[in-house]
């Protein structure tokens, strides 16, 4: 028998470890009953072992690449984006990401919008999308909780324990739109704590969606604002300006839960997404970011 001009030696041959790996290979994956063979000759140790090790790859080989359409709250842009390179690089599955505020999510979604899964910025949104029949319950996790900061791209404005809240002229306090937005309801109920709700409320100025109020108080038309600790957070502590990150005791827990929607309940790069969310890379992203879990 000849392969490209070259002679395969018989099974019992000596010289059978030159040819080995091809041969077997192909044999092994054609006739089951080499497999007997590889296991009972001595000759063919270097084969078996190049079978293994192809057989052992073969799982974690996604068959297919596929494409995943995620809706990723505001507050997680950054560690998402990353989060979604790194998949693609680990799996070969590719997630198609948009932005914005949960509660939009949560309208296109019952209007239609095609997206597979939801990254909400509560755990409120995901759930209510299972009870519309939108979402796959057994789908549903708990993948990030937020930390919300007073910041102020101003270096020393915003002190430590938050009394600027208190004892400050400022004009503008940006936050986001509470009913729209978990990080602004979770700016509301620390005010209302604190006993300012009422007297600041004139000086509100509201965004969209996380995303646009950080753009408020980084741009300076508001001087200061609630933001989502993420997107000032980096290495270990707030990388600019000055903030006062609000303890949680002051409202309710900011807790940002996953959920596969059913467009994507048969979307193997939904679930492969899913699984790498709950893995160590992605976890080591997100906390670097500045959440819990």
């Amino acid at each position: 028998m000849a392969v490209r001009g070259r002679k395969i030696a018989h099974p019992a041959d000596n010289a059978l470890h030159e040819y080995a790996p091809q041969w077997l290979l192909y044999f092994a994956i054609q006739r089951p009953e080499f497999l007997d063979l590889i296991t009972k000759i001595p000759a063919l140790k270097l084969a078996r072992l190049y079978f293994l090790a192809f057989a052992l790859l073969l799982p974690a080989l996604p068959s297919t690449a596929a494409e995943v359409s995620v809706a990723v709250a505001a507050n997680f842009t950054a560690p998402m984006k990353r989060i979604a390179a790194a998949f693609e690089q680990d799996t070969g599955h590719k997630a198609a990401l948009a932005f914005g505020s949960t509660g939009k999510f949560y309208a296109q979604i019952a209007h239609g919008a095609p997206f597979q899964m939801l990254l909400a910025a509560d755990d409120k949104t995901p759930a209510r999308l299972v009870q519309d029949g939108l979402a796959v319950d057994s789908t549903r996790f708990t993948y990030a909780i937020g930390k919300l900061v007073l910041w102020s791209g101003q270096p020393g404005l915003v002190d430590g324990r938050g009394e600027i809240l208190r004892t400050g002229s400022f004009e503008r306090l940006a936050l986001a739109d509470p009913k729209l937005a978990p990080y602004g309801a979770a700016a509301i109920e620390s005010l209302t704590a604190l006993g300012e709700l009422e007297r600041l409320r004139p000086r509100f100025v509201q965004g969209e969606n996380i995303a646009q109020t950080y753009q408020f108080v980084a741009t300076g038309n508001a001087p200061l604002g609630f933001v989502a600790l993420s997107q000032v957070y980096a290495d270990g502590h707030i990388s600019q300006g000055s903030g006062w990150i609000v303890p949680a005791k002051l409202h309710a827990p900011i807790r940002q839960d996953a959920v596969i929607l059913k467009n994507g309940a048969d979307n193997p790069a939904a679930a492969a997404l899913a699984d790498y969310l709950h893995g160590e890379k992605a976890r080591g992203i997100i906390r670097a970011f500045g959440y819990d879990f």
